[in-house]
């Protein structure tokens, strides 16, 4: 049976290591997000997702300005809508697109990362 000494060192450790998660993050995670955001962003340019989209000054305004999505809709939100638009908005105009999960997650991703 552990010390009462013992717990309260214990749970001080466990707490200031919370905190450094979510103040400091872990690197694994930061580069796996930024891999992922990376591979987005390629995606939607080789999809030509700027076709009717405009990001900054690069692409063609026929749908959403998406400069500033990632501000406006969560990574599950933009998820959802990546999966099936409708389903997110019934009068959306944009069509269901043939995503494998990786480019939904990865498109999700970069388009989150747009604030």
């Amino acid at each position: 049976m552990p010390t009462a000494e013992k717990v309260v060192i214990m749970a001080r450790y466990i707490f200031l290591m919370g905190l450094a998660l979510v103040f400091f993050g872990t690197p694994g995670l930061a580069q796996d997000r930024s891999m992922l955001i990376t591979q987005g962003k390629q995606f939607f340019f080789k999809q030509g997702c700027y076709g009717c989209h405009t990001v900054g000054k690069v692409g063609t305004p026929i749908g959403p300005d998406l400069s500033h999505v990632g501000a406006e809709y969560s990574l599950p939100y933009l998820a959802g809508w990546l999966r099936d638009p409708a389903s997110q908005k019934r009068t959306a105009h944009m069509p269901k697109i043939e995503l494998t999960e990786e480019e939904m997650q990865s498109l999700a991703a970069y388009l989150s990362s747009l604030r």
